[in-house]
């Protein structure tokens, strides 16, 4: 009888972790590859070498220690895609902040509860960003910020925040500009950096990014130097990344994907950044990468959908590209067979991961046959380990049987900032990871990923849970209950559905008035795009809410499929 095999899996490694800071390893690709250029950041017409753009990130450090900023203090960074979020992001690994990424997208309600769960005591923001108008939010957050003197704020709401650098060229009330800030830099000599710079560790914590938590507000994954400056490295390290590569990086920096498989997968390996614009422009993709001749492209599904499908395609020159990554969904195999063809990315890699492992856990390689390529997210990373489990009783699974996927090895964060009791549910006393991810393994150490322990939802590449977005609707005072589940769509993967249910005495409210409730206080891609009002939701003979039978329902009287 054979036995079979478990669903485990330890990556194997040609090449040892890192051991050394962010701002070590810059300094070091600097040395090696000074006249490389480092930064593109074609929206500001920033064009930097290594050599320039660590200069530009020890006089944002020095202005960083001269306005106070001490080892441990938490930095947040409320920006899209700019050279300065990245200046910003190198600064701070160089005087041990901690960097707090807050989603250019956040509303008022968001953005307080973020600010005050990290106690950020500088925030480096942009003015505005699309429809959002930041300072305006600020100047609501902090009416105080109009009669303080820049870096003495003093705001009842937010009460750790006292100082804020502002990206407007122009001043504004209370806060500094860019320019200004960098300025102070004068005050802070370059020995005094070295000297801090030589007291950190790598296993400091660096990083928090908000997460999504099913217990309705955003959890703060707290990231080391060495969780994330190694998992940029072995990312690249995949794609053969070298000082000769240019990437082209859409993607938003606030997430795993820009700012660590993006800036650290190329400072890691001598690579170009390039920063095509503020946000995700189709066109300003494929323009960049026809006139900076990028050999690597990064994206969600639907960002390679959009480029295959602008209607000037075929006017730029993408025969320069070879590889890049594409995560955050699955590929469906027509796309990756025009990626392939029409884009010319052959080498092209999918990867599977969560912010809470830095992110990436798996990865498919240019060896992998076609057919793993789109329906796994690859094996596992070096240097980590993968098991699939039975929810119910943690024991390891037969291959090929479904479980939970978890993830154990340098990647997995320290804690949820401030959340011990939510760590300790995340994270088990043998290290392990738990993913809340249903997935498969075959005999070859291949994973896919079949379902979701908890409802999450990915819209475009967007972790969203639904419970999240339940609290913030029972502020409106017409609801009694709301229920929120993922139904098909057909561009963005999946969408939203609300089923909600008035007081009896209440007005009843239109699907429009609920959609203008939510606007400008939580992130767009979480408002609900369809709404079904009802006067009860199915539910088992025990009174829990059934969402499967709710996605059901919902698919059938909106004329959808599965896997529509």
């Amino acid at each position: 009888m054979t036995i079979p095999l478990p669903s485990y899996t330890s990556g194997s490694a040609d090449a040892p972790l890192l051991g050394m800071t962010i701002g070590g390893m810059l300094d070091r690709t600097a040395g090696l590859f000074p006249d490389t250029e480092a930064l593109v950041c074609l929206h500001q017409e920033i064009r930097w070498t290594y050599r320039e753009l660590v200069d530009k990130v020890d006089e944002a450090a020095r202005a960083f220690i001269a306005i106070g900023v001490e080892r441990g203090d938490r930095v947040g960074i409320w920006a899209p895609n700019r050279y300065e979020w990245t200046v910003t992001q190198f600064a701070t690994a160089k005087v041990g902040a901690i960097l707090v990424n807050i989603n250019p997208a956040y509303g008022l309600h968001e953005l307080e509860y973020a600010l005050n769960l990290a106690g950020v005591s500088v925030l480096v923001t942009a003015d505005h960003f699309k429809a959002s108008n930041y300072r305006q939010m600020l100047r609501e957050l902090a009416p105080e910020i109009a009669q303080c003197a820049p870096g003495k704020l003093s705001a009842a709401r937010i009460s750790a925040l006292r100082a804020v650098i502002n990206l407007d060229p122009d001043p504004h009330e209370g806060m500094w500009t860019w320019n200004q800030f960098v300025g102070l830099a004068e005050g802070v000599s370059a020995e005094e950096l070295r000297a801090r710079a030589a007291q950190l560790q790598f296993d400091e914590a660096i990083n928090i990014q908000f997460t999504s938590g099913t217990t309705g507000n955003p959890k703060g994954a707290t990231l080391t130097h060495h969780n994330i400056l190694n998992n940029g490295y072995f990312v690249g390290r995949s794609q053969r990344l070298s000082e000769r590569d240019r990437l082209v990086i859409p993607v938003p920096l606030y997430h795993c994907f820009g700012m660590v498989m993006g800036n650290l997968g190329c400072i890691t390996h001598g690579a170009t950044m390039v920063y095509p614009s503020e946000g995700f422009e189709p066109v300003k993709v494929l323009q960049a990468v026809h006139d900076e001749r990028a050999t690597a492209l990064y994206g969600v599904p639907t960002m390679f959908i959009a480029e295959l499908a602008e209607p000037t395609f075929d006017e730029y020159d993408l025969s320069s590209l070879r590889t890049g990554i594409m995560a955050g969904a699955i590929c469906p195999a027509e796309v990756m067979k025009k990626v392939h063809s029409r884009m010319h990315m052959r080498e092209v890699q999918i990867a599977y991961g969560m912010t809470e492992t830095s992110p990436v856990s798996t990865q498919t390689s240019i060896l992998d046959p076609f057919e793993k390529q789109v329906t796994t997210v690859g094996r596992t990373q070096p240097h980590l380990e993968t098991k699939i489990v039975d929810p119910a009783s943690g024991q390891v699974l037969p291959r090929h049987e479904i479980g939970e996927l978890c993830t154990r090895g340098y990647s997995v964060m320290l804690k949820y900032w401030d959340n011990e009791e939510q760590t300790r549910e995340a994270i088990d006393a043998a290290g392990w990871m738990h993913t809340g991810d249903l997935a498969t393994m075959d005999e070859d150490g291949y994973i896919q990923i079949v379902g979701r322990i908890k409802d999450m939802v990915i819209r475009g590449g967007e972790n969203i849970y639904p419970k999240e977005i339940e609290e913030f609707l029972y502020t409106h005072p017409a609801i009694e209950e709301i229920q929120v589940t993922g139904i098909p769509d057909e561009k963005y993967g999946e969408e939203l559905v609300a089923w909600v249910k008035f007081h009896t005495d209440a007005e009843p409210v239109t699907a429009e008035e609920l959609q203008a409730f939510c606007k400008g206080r939580i992130t767009h891609f979480k408002i609900p795009r369809h709404y079904k009002f009802v006067d009860a939701f199915p539910m088992t003979v025990t009174g829990k809410i059934q969402k499967f039978r709710m996605r059901e329902i919902s698919m059938r009287d909106l004329g959808l499929q599965e896997g529509a």
